[in-house]
């Protein structure tokens, strides 16, 4: 959660590319992001990997209309809605984008290759079937808001009860080094995103941020095992809450197109 998905970039930039709101370089210079290269593998008519600029213009051929972001983890298929098979790729990766209007979904295969002390990220995103039915545990973005306000201040709480690190000035200085950097030429989300969608996936980082710097940053007063216990299992549903969030910011375009066309 400390850093933005591959899916999301791959979800918001593609969307603002078939709105017509980017240019396909503007948008693949910012899905690929600090990684070297990103290639597609499996896309129907081609044998074999392409790049990100072709394998968009192929997915709008094949009649998708947008691009979703499921953030899976164990027990919980956020944003998946099957078949298994990928479901299952989906949840070992932690993150898949489906296609809305196409019945395929992507997810990433990342690998370091180079020299040592010369390494570089190189992303192949695999192209699977997918079942067309609404994805798992998706909430509207006004629910996700409301949620994350309440998670926040619960995990706020607990973890001060409980003296851990994360709950104070380590956090808030944490939090404020990440979102400096973030700013720094990039923008949250693509074009062509409302401004609620924005704050939502701020707000998400931003407790994300909270639960990692707490587990990162020692255990504070909470030295057994059933005090660590206790802190893991109170924010293991805020962690949820961000997440659920993330997704649907990054939905929020497919979303409101879809209730724009009901």
């Amino acid at each position: 959660m400390l850093s933005e998905p591959r899916s999301g970039r791959l979800a918001a930039w593609g969307n603002a590319l078939i709105a017509g709101l980017v240019s396909p370089d503007d948008a693949v210079l910012a899905i690929v992001g600090d990684d070297a290269v990103h290639r597609v593998e499996g896309l129907p008519g081609e044998a074999a990997p392409v790049g990100l600029t072709l394998a968009l213009g192929r997915l709008r051929a094949l009649g998708v209309t947008g691009l979703r972001v499921a953030l899976p983890a164990p027990g919980h298929p956020l944003g998946l809605s099957g078949p298994p098979e990928f479901n299952a790729r989906a949840l070992e990766a932690e993150e898949a984008v489906i296609c809305h209007g196409g019945a395929l979904g992507l997810v990433p295969e990342v690998a370091e290759a180079g020299p040592e002390g010369d390494l570089h990220v190189e992303v192949v995103w695999h192209v699977l079937p997918v079942r067309e039915a609404p994805p798992a545990d998706v909430p509207s973005l006004g629910e996700a808001e409301r949620e994350l306000a309440e998670a926040l201040r619960e995990a706020t709480e607990v973890l001060t009860r409980l003296d851990v690190a994360g709950s104070g000035p380590v956090a808030q200085s944490a939090i404020d080094a990440y979102r400096a950097r973030a700013e720094r030429g990039r923008e949250a989300l693509a074009p062509g995103y409302p401004g609620r969608a924005v704050r939502v996936l701020e707000l998400a980082q931003r407790v994300g941020l909270l639960i990692s710097v707490a587990y990162e940053n020692g255990h504070g007063g909470a030295v057994s095992a059933g005090e660590m216990a206790a802190r893991a299992e109170a924010l293991r549903p805020v962690e949820r809450t961000a997440r659920r969030a993330q997704v649907a910011a990054y939905n929020a375009v497919v979303e409101e197109r879809e209730r724009g066309a009901r």
